[in-house]
């Protein structure tokens, strides 16, 4: 009989079905398109951290690098001679400086490693290789260091930048680019640098190969340089054998050559030294713990989490999350109670207009508690209506932000550490400081199970919200008012 009674009414009152079902929705249609946004700038931060911690990493242990002296800038000079005749004379020089921090002895991984709470723990060596080519006549020329893209031999990804150097008694014409590198262990390649990229072409570093001297290059700078495996790169005069393309599973990568670590500490001059230490806790609930053991126990250090990293991201990825969590989420909010007051509202109307209906149903013997069940009864699918056009709607609000990608810009500053560019670990000297601050990341909108049991949960809330009033209003009506009606 209930069944057969609410199939009934559900069809005489399509419109008002309709218009309860439309405005609840609405609001459900909302909540899942702000939802399925936050979850999507929640991936798109992720995958910045991702880029500059490297798979897997908790946090990072750096050194903040020491202040220059009175009189020095702290970047490499350049000192050029040219030769006595008047013909243009080429000259070329590396300048291997290491970034991310001052050095840290290697043994201060292994007392990482050894803290309550720490699963494991590799360093790794972050250089700026600074390359000056150009042609000078008779004279001197000097330049101060203090330009710098990313690019290397046969330039870089960054692009180029002329130095202005000062000549005396000749002229100078030269380019200063610059990379970054980095050194990693190849003993245990499931932290560091090399952590957040995957080999598409060739190979990675294989254990034996701890002073082997190989690369594996970032696909962006191996496509800017023409580079390819099996080729060699050239950095101080060292050949490098380049065994493997690098991509990051995020938008950019912060490095663009990887060398084992030993080779690294080579160029730079660094023996048994390393400018971030990756660190990777037994417990996510335990990072604040293992960040003040290692804080204590380890003096002159500065441990960085991944959550200390997310508060420096802004840029409009930061602007689009906050909108989303906040303005959002209230804007979600109010929509749902006006959609459930105005379908509440509605009900109770539509009750209102059914006093003959009902008053007769008592006068045949009906309890108020059945009237009251078959109001209900009404709304809940009125409700599981519009949660399903609700659904219907978000998703297709979901699909459409996933398909047109909207491009969002991550900035990050310094958190302290000492990186110079980019956080922990990052690469690139002064001039590499803004372009590899600012990441690209395309904004998805995924819709988890989660979001859509909730849509239902909030339809079928809705229904039970507008019942429940438009039950009490039938329950109140005696057979009387049917009566009256009728008159």
């Amino acid at each position: 009989m209930f069944g057969i009674y609410l199939k009934r009414e559900l069809g005489r009152r399509k419109k008002a079905a309709l218009v309860i079902a439309l405005g609840l929705a609405l609001g459900i249609a909302l909540v899942i398109t702000v939802n399925s946004v936050s979850a999507g700038m929640t991936q798109a931060q992720d995958k910045v951290l991702k880029s500059l911690y490297g798979l897997g990493t908790d946090m990072t242990v750096t050194k903040a690098r020491s202040a220059p002296t009175s009189g020095s800038s702290g970047r490499p000079n350049f000192q050029f001679d040219a030769k006595s005749n008047d013909s243009d004379a080429t000259q070329s020089s590396d300048r291997v400086m290491t970034q991310g921090g001052q050095a840290l002895a290697s043994s201060v991984v292994t007392k990482v490693s050894k803290q309550q709470g720490v699963a494991s723990a590799v360093g790794a060596l972050t250089l700026n290789v600074t390359k000056v080519d150009g042609s000078f006549t008779q004279g001197k020329a000097q330049s101060s260091g203090g330009n710098s893209g990313q690019g290397g031999p046969g330039g870089g990804s960054g692009g180029n930048s002329t130095a202005a150097p000062q000549v005396q008694g000749g002229g100078a014409d030269f380019d200063v680019n610059s990379y970054s590198v980095a050194g990693v262990d190849v003993t245990d390649q499931t932290l560091g640098p090399l952590a957040g990229s995957k080999i598409t072409t060739g190979t990675t570093f294989t254990a034996a190969q701890t002073d082997a001297k190989v690369a594996v290059v970032s696909k962006a700078y191996a496509k800017e340089n023409s580079l390819k495996v099996g080729k060699t790169l050239t950095i101080s005069g060292t050949k490098y054998t380049i065994i493997g393309i690098a991509t990051p599973d995020s938008s950019e990568s912060t490095t663009d050559v990887y060398l084992p670590l030993k080779q690294a500490q080579t160029l730079a001059d660094a023996k048994n030294q390393v400018t971030t230490v990756y660190v990777k806790a037994t417990d996510s609930q335990q990072i604040d713990s293992v960040k003040a053991a290692i804080q204590k126990n380890i003096s002159g250090t500065t441990v960085t989490t991944s959550a200390d990293l997310a508060e420096t991201v802004s840029g409009s990825l930061s602007t689009a999350s906050d909108l989303a969590t906040s303005v959002g989420k209230w804007l979600s909010i109010a929509v749902l109670v006006a959609a459930f007051l105005v379908a509440a509202l509605l009900t109770s109307s539509a009750v209102s207009r059914r006093v003959r209906e009902f008053g007769t149903l008592k006068a045949l013997g009906w309890p108020s508690r059945r009237v009251t069940r078959q109001v209900v009864g009404e709304s809940i699918v009125n409700g599981l209506l519009g949660g399903a056009l609700g659904i219907g709607i978000g998703l297709t609000a979901a699909y459409t932000v996933t398909a047109i990608s909207p491009k969002l810009t991550a900035q990050l500053g310094n958190t302290g550490g000492g990186g110079m560019a980019g956080g922990p670990g990052g690469g690139g000297g002064p001039g590499r400081q803004a372009s590899q601050n600012t990441m690209e990341i395309a904004l998805s909108a995924p819709v988890s199970m989660t979001t859509i049991a909730l849509a239902v949960g909030l339809a079928v809330t809705g229904g039970l919200i507008a019942g429940a009033m438009g039950g009490w209003r039938a329950s109140r009506m005696r057979p009387a008012d049917a009566l009256r009606s009728v008159s």
